[in-house]
C-alpha cells in the first residue's frame, strides 16, 4: 500500500511540473535570425561607423570609455564597439567577453550581426551572454560564443556590440572572490553573500575570432534550439559559377555501343607497330574483363593516339562480351 502511495505522489508531481510555465527556459530559446527585437538602426548611421578589422585567431580588446563610438539610434545607450570579420574563410566562431571591473560594474552586451551590405542578419540580446566565475587567469565576466556561417560571395561581415536602456536597469549577481578561491583550491565554500554588479554604459569588451573552413556552408539552428548552432549570414542564393565539373567515370553495366565516346578528330598518326597494338588490345580486354571500364577507356585513347586502328573495335566487342 505504501508503494502505491509513492507511485501516486510521483505521478501527481510529474503532472504539476507538466502544467507549470516554462519561464526558466525563456532566455535560452533565442532565435538569432529573428532581428525584429533589435534596435532599428538607420543605414546612414551604420555607414558612419568605423569597423575595426579582426583577423582569424586574433583577439581585439575595446575599452568603450576611451575607444567606444557614439551611435545615435533609439534603444541604444552609451558607446558601441564595432568589428569587421572576414567572410571568406568558412564558419566563424566568435567569443565575446565583457569584463567586470573592480567597482563591481559590468557592460551587458547585445550583439547585432550584419551581412556585407550592412543588413541585419542575427541578433543576440544581453540574456545570451552568461555570467562566468573568475578563474586563475580570468576575471568575472559576461561571455557568449556565436557561430556564424557567411553565405557565399561575401568578403566581410560586421559585428556590433551595444547595451540598451533596459539593460542599464538590471544587475548581475557575481560569485564572491572568497567562494571562487575556495572552489579553486578544493576547500569548503564559505556561506557569505555574493556581490551584485550594476550594469553600465561603458566597459571592456574582448572579441576573439576562430575559423573552421571545413564546416558546412548552409547550416542554421532549429527554431527554439538551445544549442550553439551556426547562423547563416547573408543571401544564400549564390550566383552560379562558370565551372565545368569533370565527367564521372562510367560504371560497368553491359553498355551499348552508344556508350562508347565518339572519336574526336585528331591529326593522322603514323601506323602503330604490331606488337604495340597487340599489347594495347590485350590490356583493353583484361581491363573490361575485370570491370575496370575507366581503365579500358584510357587504354583505348592512348592506343588511338599512337595510331591504333583496331583498339576501338576490340573495346566495343569486349564490353559486349565478345572479346
Amino acid at each position: 500500500m505504501k508503494m502505491k502511495k509513492s507511485v501516486i505522489a510521483l505521478c501527481l508531481s510529474a503532472s504539476l511540473l507538466a502544467v507549470l510555465p516554462v519561464t526558466g527556459f525563456a532566455e535560452v530559446n533565442i532565435v538569432p535570425q529573428n532581428t525584429a527585437a533589435a534596435p532599428a538602426i538607420p543605414a546612414s548611421a551604420l555607414q558612419q561607423i568605423v569597423w575595426t578589422p579582426v583577423a582569424p585567431s586574433q583577439t581585439q580588446t575595446a575599452v568603450l570609455a576611451s575607444a567606444g563610438q557614439s551611435l545615435n539610434a533609439p534603444g541604444i545607450s552609451g558607446k558601441v564597439a564595432a568589428w569587421s570579420v572576414p567572410a571568406n574563410v568558412g564558419e566563424l566562431t566568435i567569443t565575446l567577453t565583457s569584463v567586470a571591473d573592480k567597482q563591481r560594474s559590468v557592460f551587458a552586451p547585445n550583439v547585432l550581426v550584419l551581412d556585407e551590405n550592412l543588413s541585419p542578419a542575427a541578433y543576440f540580446p544581453s540574456s545570451y551572454f552568461e555570467y562566468k566565475e573568475p578563474g586563475v587567469v580570468s576575471e568575472d565576466r559576461l561571455e557568449g560564443t556565436i557561430k556564424l556561417t557567411p553565405a557565399l560571395g561575401q568578403q566581410k561581415i560586421y559585428v556590433l556590440a551595444f547595451t540598451t536602456p533596459q539593460d542599464l536597469q538590471q544587475t548581475t549577481t557575481m560569485t564572491n572572490p572568497a567562494k571562487a578561491y575556495a572552489k579553486g583550491v578544493g576547500n569548503a565554500v564559505p556561506d557569505i553573500a555574493d556581490p551584485v554588479a550594476r550594469h553600465t554604459a561603458d566597459g571592456t569588451l574582448r572579441l576573439k575570432v576562430s575559423t573552421n573552413s571545413a564546416s558546412s556552408i548552409l547550416v542554421g539552428p532549429l527554431f527554439g534550439s538551445s544549442g550553439q548552432a551556426s547562423v547563416t549570414v547573408g543571401n544564400t542564393a549564390a550566383p552560379a559559377q562558370a565551372y565545368s565539373a569533370p565527367a564521372p567515370a562510367q560504371a560497368y553495366a553491359a553498355p551499348a555501343p552508344a556508350s562508347v565516346p565518339a572519336q574526336a578528330p585528331a591529326p593522322k598518326a603514323a601506323p602503330v607497330l604490331n606488337d604495340t597494338e597487340a599489347y594495347f588490345n590485350q590490356a583493353i580486354k583484361q581491363a573490361v574483363a575485370s570491370g575496370d571500364v575507366d581503365k579500358a577507356l584510357k587504354l583505348l585513347n592512348e592506343a588511338e593516339r599512337l595510331g591504333s586502328t583496331s583498339a576501338r573495335s576490340v573495346f566495343i566487342s569486349s564490353v559486349k562480351g565478345k572479346g
